[in-house]
């Protein structure tokens, strides 16, 4: 399928077929990364997975926690 880049405020845009974004299961919103893949333009979707810091803080124990560590001394006005 052969489309044209639009200028999209001050970027341009493409838009998707909606057969493709069918087909990947793409909504509004949805995540994707865009790269540069030999001189191609790849956009793929992404999960975004959500991240509960409460979950994080209980995976924290005795046995994974570390001490402060100091390397070296203030930089400009910061106390110590």
């Amino acid at each position: 399928m052969i489309t044209k880049i639009q200028k999209w405020g001050n970027s341009l845009g493409i838009r998707l077929p909606s057969v493709f974004t069918k087909e990947l299961e793409l909504k509004e919103n949805s995540a994707v990364e865009i790269k540069v893949a030999d001189k191609k333009i790849v956009i793929e979707p992404v999960e975004i997975v959500q991240v509960d810091l409460n979950d994080l803080l209980s995976k924290v124990s005795e046995e994974n926690i570390h001490k402060e560590i100091l390397i070296d001394g203030p930089e400009g006005k910061e106390i110590w």
